[in-house]
């Protein structure tokens, strides 16, 4: 079984998606917002009608440049898949799935959210591999309905505290992929691949290429 190497927000910036190539990691990670017509990449949040964006104890002016789709899709060498994580309500779904029609026409994309209807946006569309994510124990018992239904999504991303050997099983069941974050440590790593996960998303160099070298 071969487990993919996700790097965590990787494609946030250029200099952390150059860092990622150079590793050789299956998957490039990004989170997109779409904010005043932008499709931007970053994790830091909006404050409503304030003009700030807020990330833990850093706050950013609204005002200041940020990678944008567009950017991030030129700068792609193809060697490596891209996961994008839809931030938020609202039509981010949509406004993503049109702009990877027209820049990546045809190039299969994982695209995640803990916003379904946002992966829901992409449906009809061959290219696009949607994962349900759950982060908290409510989410996940609506990820397990949701799965057993006729139609399930490609794969899952399932935070690590709630991940046991007989979900990763049930999972396996119904979705191609299962992944899992964050894996940041050794003791992480040997934990989530004793129970079965087919994906492990890692901040880490040192972790990515222990999932490499394992092949």
């Amino acid at each position: 079984m071969t487990v993919l190497a996700v790097a965590h927000r990787a494609g946030n910036s250029l200099s952390a998606l150059r860092t990622a190539a150079e590793l050789g990691v299956d998957v490039l990670e990004a989170d997109v917002h779409a904010f005043r017509g932008r499709l931007e990449l970053r994790h830091s949040k909006s404050l409503g009608p304030l003009p700030w964006l807020w990330d833990k104890w850093e706050l950013t002016s609204t005002s200041a440049p940020q990678l944008q789709l567009r950017e991030l899709i030129a700068a792609l060498d193809g060697r490596s898949m891209l996961m994008l994580d839809l931030k938020g309500p609202g039509g981010v779904g949509v406004q993503v799935a049109e702009a990877l029609h027209q820049r990546l026409p045809g190039q299969p994309v994982l695209v995640c959210s803990r916003w379904w209807p946002g992966v829901d946006a992409f449906a009809g569309r061959p290219w696009a591999r949607p994962l349900l994510t759950a982060r908290n124990r409510g989410e996940l018992q609506r990820l397990r309905r949701r799965v057993r239904e006729s139609r399930p999504p490609y794969g899952v991303s399932v935070h690590r505290s709630l991940l046991t050997a007989a979900l990763v099983t049930e999972l396996h069941e119904r979705v191609e992929l299962v992944l899992t974050w964050p894996v940041n440590d050794p003791a992480a790593l040997d934990e989530v691949l004793s129970r079965g996960v087919t994906g492990v998303i890692s901040d880490e160099a040192d972790i990515l290429r222990t999932v490499l070298a394992s092949r």
